[in-house]
């Protein structure tokens, strides 16, 4: 008989899922259908702030070369740039030198009532200046803001020293608008016949051609001779004409009597 082999081994303690001791209860966990709770935060009546636009380089450009005081912005697919009236030269030096806008191309003003004049030129690049400068043909509009004194006249300085082109230019707008630029050494009268009185381009002027012809863009009854007998609103003065007293016929002040004439003369002025 084969010796039984549990006999040579060591005593081994016996693992049963029967014979083994039952060790201390672990409590049980209650369950709860409940998800747990994550602390609420609190609402603000603040909204989120929407993430800027990326800037645009060539505005920056712009900035960098006129200075902090320069408002530049982008409209109609054209760089302005506006300045301070005692920064006007300085910032179109900058516009020549940092930039490289070496031609000017044209200046002018506008009327713009209380607000005073609005001087502007637009100053282009010929070639294009490489990185932070102006490409070919790209430019700048730089503009200013003038005040008005009682008399309806501004001064400003002149571009001249840095366009010797802007002479033509700032000689149209003074005869136009009656700005004078200081420093520009032939400010007369450019476009106008000699003797001429007054600023055509100002928001005051009368334009007297309007009252010995009628407002050829008559649109409602009233507004122009063709409609003189239809009833309908009251007739409209065509713009540049102060008031009814340029329409009446003149009158000589009390107690003067007007000039007599001739006896080879009409009194309405032709030769008889």
């Amino acid at each position: 008989m084969t010796a039984d082999s549990s006999a040579d081994r060591p005593d081994e303690p016996e693992v049963a899922a029967s014979t083994a001791s039952p060790g201390p209860a672990e409590p049980e966990t209650p369950q709860t259908s409940e998800t747990p709770q994550t602390p609420e935060t609190p609402e603000t009546s603040e909204t989120p702030e929407t993430p800027l636009p990326p800037a645009d380089p060539e505005l920056a450009a712009v900035a960098a070369a006129l200075g902090p005081d320069a408002e530049v912005v982008r409209q109609y697919d054209r760089i302005l740039a506006t300045v301070p009236a005692e920064q006007w030269v300085a910032a179109l030096t900058a516009a020549r030198d940092g930039l490289g806008a070496d031609f000017l191309d044209w200046l002018t003003g506008v009327d713009e009532l209380d607000a005073g004049y609005l001087v502007a030129a637009f100053v282009a690049a010929t070639a294009d200046r490489g990185p932070g400068r102006l490409g070919k043909a790209q430019g700048v509009i730089v503009r200013t803001r003038v005040a008005k004194d009682a008399q309806q006249r501004a001064t400003l300085a002149s571009a001249t020293g840095v366009y010797r082109g802007a002479a033509w230019h700032e000689r149209e707008t003074f005869e136009m608008f009656g700005i004078e630029f200081t420093g520009h050494e032939g400010l007369k009268p450019l476009l106008l016949p000699d003797g001429f009185e007054g600023h055509p381009l100002r928001k005051d002027f009368v334009l007297a051609s309007r009252v010995a012809k009628a407002w050829p863009g008559a649109k409602e009854p009233g507004e122009s001779e063709h409609h003189a007998a239809s009833p309908g609103r009251r007739r409209m003065l065509p713009p540049g004409v102060p008031g009814e007293e340029w329409l009446k016929p003149y009158e000589p002040p009390a107690g003067e009597t007007p000039p007599s004439t001739g006896p080879d003369e009409d009194p309405s002025g032709a030769p008889t």
